[in-house]
């Protein structure tokens, strides 16, 4: 390959990756090469605009030599990890930032597409008017007993729950080819006579029976041949019917993945059909056609689930569309019936599709409904407290601050005003970077409430960031004459009474605490808004019980934890929400760098020189303790190491989660004072540690954290005038994790490496196993249907405008109640 090239067809390296995994990894003989081959080579050099990223291209083409050597889960993780590399270089490579993340054009069905739809997918074998969508499957006469009660096991009773159970795939045996054009890797279908036929049992093995077939069409001949395991095959009866099957002269088609060997090119184990006439129609459910691939459990094949959606498939027609006739006009959306057909067996991949993208667009509209409707009855039991956003309070903060707001903090704000001057409870979460300045934020939305004669309370999920909140509003608020208390766990009796006596007569206007702030001695006198920092740390009656103590105060919720718009608007649809993304100016970027265990001299050699000229450093690990399984650092061996082996000269302070709260306090505070230089910690110094001394961040086994957490833990500097690092010190045998980890190296956007998580790792990584509420989507992802899901939004708001109790639509609201049971499992609904 030319040493020169102006370009790389990113295209055709995508397209070979998708084919792979399509495959299942076997490493798939292509046109001209290989897969492995043709990857290894594709990638040896980058184009001369990459010309400095030749390190990366290198490793990854060497990489692919190796791929046959490796193990399916190896694979599988190589291909994820050249995915995004090639899409982060074709980014580059095009002058695109790594912060603007990929628009995806929105699929709508053309001209074409809808004549095409009008034509049926399905030929019916057996149909009987007087099924219904409604029917148990076990009344359905073409499914027997034995194969209703294997779809019970998925989760399948009456015929509408098999209509909806969508495919995950589908594999296209659509596209006809020649015999003599056929090429290994593609997969076909061919139309031709049957030349000879055999049919036999195996010498070797009696209970393989292979059947053979020799088709010629006006351009060659090809040699078939299907294996059939088991006893009933080698029955010499079931072979005589084979043959009277495929008799000489018949013409069949066949669908399959085109292979070679040394006796020549041959179709993997194809799908047969045997045709009326040389120009008949093929009406099989595989061959021909998209064939769609079902999830499937143990005792449930394939042909099983294909067989009975055949069935019953003609029952769509009995669908009404539960979506208003203006809504598919204005979002170019084709009608159920059709959707239902296309998804499982589509007439084309336009017709595909089309049917996707209604159907994502329902089950993201009905979320959405469902999430607004939830809101609508939180405002009929709730009736809010209209506050003026005007006045004496709030000027004045404005002209004591230091500082001008940012935009992204005025935009902030201003959405902020608007919502507390309705007389309705304010819902709204704000989501910013780490320093982005929420808690100003949250301040002008304190003091509008103090002004208008009521009471704020800011919670926060532990004592260290509660008592930095009250430190920062303690500064600002002693200034207005106002003052502030602080509640925890670690409060003494006699102050804790004090606080909720001047709470319960008013003169405290500002509480800020932990869990505290929600015991029953806790009594505001008029409590007007609730802030809550981190406020995915609490559970829902938490949140709630603070929100009691008032006469349905306003609700603003804070993290500096920010997930993608579309988890956002997912988890939190009931919630408006307002993004910070934009950091005040003069905060410098800091730099980091990935290592590996062969580098670590230069780590310490940086925190040697940074502590020498008064600066302090993080070193974080995964772990508290030495695990057996694992092959990872733990805080405290590595505490004991750094201490009389590493760094004897300097003092090294010990923080992680077993310990009590006064020794977690004792050790953030001799941190915070310089007497210890370095701080040890497992991920608790993730949210809350402020020590604008500190200057180097190092991360040990760095692959072991999401891209989100690390960008948090790299938050901990960078907070003073000092240049920061922070240093990604990576495991043995995690070159998988390069890539992930230079999302890190290349951008300090916290929005953008939460949606590279995301798309890396998939939403229920990033928000962790214990993260409930997310639903359960059939077929919309929220990597890939971004901006289907902007447009449900929209669309559901319109339709709650012109009716919130959408007796308007009662199709509409009578699936809406359908869905939200199945999709969410009524979690979302907690």
């Amino acid at each position: 390959m030319n040493n020169e090239k102006e370009n790389i067809d990113w295209e055709r390296l995508q397209k070979a990756l998708s084919v792979e995994v399509q495959y299942g990894f076997q490493n798939i003989q292509g046109k001209q090469y290989i897969f492995n081959d043709f990857l290894s080579i594709s990638l040896s050099e980058p184009p001369i605009i990459l010309q400095g990223y030749q390190n990366q291209f290198q490793e990854i083409s060497n990489k692919f030599v190796s791929y046959p050597e490796m193990t399916r889960e190896e694979r599988q993780k190589l291909l994820e990890t050249t995915k995004y590399f090639l899409q982060k270089m074709q980014y580059i490579s095009e002058g695109v930032k790594p912060e603007e993340t990929i628009k995806k054009e929105i699929i709508q069905p053309k001209e074409k597409t809808k004549e095409r739809l009008k034509q049926s997918s399905v030929t019916p074998q057996k149909y009987s008017d007087k099924l219904d969508v409604e029917q148990p499957l076990t009344e359905v006469k073409d499914i027997s007993k034995r194969n209703s009660d294997r779809l019970t096991t998925l989760g399948l009773y009456t015929v509408r729950e098999l209509l909806y159970y969508y495919p995950r795939d589908h594999i296209d045996y659509a596209r006809q080819a020649n015999i003599r054009d056929l090429e290994p890797g593609e997969t076909v279908t061919i139309i031709g006579k049957v030349k000879r036929f055999n049919c036999f049992s195996s010498p070797k093995n009696k209970k393989l029976t292979i059947l053979e077939l020799t088709l010629t069409d006006a351009t060659g001949q090809i040699k078939i041949s299907r294996f059939f395991a088991g006893p009933r095959f080698s029955n010499k009866g079931w072979q005589m019917q084979q043959k009277k099957l495929y008799p000489v002269g018949a013409t069949v088609a066949v669908s399959g993945l085109v292979k070679e060997n040394k006796y020549g090119k041959n179709l993997d184990n194809p799908e047969i059909e045997v045709l009326d006439s040389e120009g008949g129609k093929i009406e099989s459910m595989k061959v021909g056609r998209l064939v769609p691939v079902y999830p499937l459990t143990d005792g449930v094949g394939a042909d099983v689930v294909r067989r009975a959606i055949f069935t019953v498939l003609p029952t769509a027609e009995q669908l009404s569309d539960t979506l208003p006739e203006a809504l598919l006009n204005q979002y170019q959306l084709i009608d159920l019936k059709n959707a239902i057909k296309n998804i499982h067996f589509p007439i084309d991949r336009d017709c595909l599709a089309a049917a996707r993208r209604r159907l994502v667009f329902d089950e993201f509209f009905y979320l959405q409904l469902g999430l607004l409707k939830r809101r609508q009855l939180q405002k009929k039991v709730e009736t809010g407290i209209a506050l003026p956003t005007t006045g004496k309070l709030i000027e004045q903060f404005y002209k004591l601050l230091p500082f001008a707001l940012t935009n992204a903090q005025k935009r902030v704000v201003n959405e902020i005003l608007n919502d507390l001057q309705k007389p309705e409870s304010m819902k709204r979460l704000v989501q910013g970077d780490v320093g982005a300045g929420k808690t100003v934020v949250a301040v002008v939305a304190m003091l509008a409430a103090i002004q208008a004669g009521y009471q704020a309370a800011l919670m926060a999920p532990t004592e260290v960031l509660a008592e930095q909140h009250y430190k920062k509003l303690v500064a600002w608020f002693n200034l207005l004459h106002l003052p502030v208390e602080l509640l925890t766990g670690s409060t003494k009796v006699a102050k804790r009474r004090e606080i909720n006596s001047q709470l319960e007569t008013g003169e405290l206007p500002v509480l800020v605490g932990t869990h505290a702030l929600i015991q029953d001695a806790v009594i505001f006198h008029k409590l007007g808004l609730v802030v809550i920092d981190e406020q995915h740390r609490f559970g829902v009656q938490q949140r709630a019980k603070l929100q009691q103590k008032g006469e349905s105060p306003h609700f603003l919720a804070m993290t500096a934890t920010p997930i993608p718009r579309t988890l956002a608007l997912t988890l939190h649809g009931d919630l408006d929400v307002s993004q910070i993304d934009e950091l005040p100016p003069g905060r410098q970027p800091i730099q980091t760098t990935t290592l590996t265990g062969r580098q670590r001299k230069k780590a310490y050699d940086l925190i040697r020189r940074e502590i020498v000229q008064g600066r302090q450093v993080y070193i974080v690990l995964p772990l508290v303790e030495e695990s057996e399984k694992l092959d990872v650092k733990s805080a405290v061996e590595e505490h004991q190491k750094l201490a009389e082996k590493v760094f004897p000269e300097f003092q090294i302070g010990l923080l992680h989660g077993r310990m009590s709260s006064a020794e977690k306090d004792q050790a953030i505070s001799a941190f915070r004072d310089n007497e210890t230089q370095i701080l040890v910690s497992t991920t608790v110094v993730e949210v809350g540690v402020d020590v604008p001394n500190a200057t180097v961040m190092l991360i040990e086994n760095a692959e072991r954290f999401g891209l989100s957490q690390l960008h948090q833990l790299r938050g901990r500097v960078g907070r003073g005038v000092h240049k920061s690092y922070c240093l990604l010190m990576r495991g043995a045998g995690s070159t998988d994790a390069v890539e992930r980890l230079q999302v890190l190296e290349q951008s300090q956007d916290g929005f953008f490496i939460a949606e590279m998580d995301m798309r890396l790792r998939g939403p229920g990584q990033v928000l962790g196993t214990k993260q409930s509420g997310l639903p359960d989507f059939a077929l919309a992802s929220l990597v890939e249907d971004q901006e289907v899901l902007e447009l449900a939004r929209g669309a559901a708001f319109r339709v709650m405008e012109k009716d919130e109790s959408l007796n308007s639509w009662p199709l509409l609201r009578r699936e809406l109640e359908w869905r939200y049971q199945k999709m969410m499992g009524g979690s979302i609904l907690n």
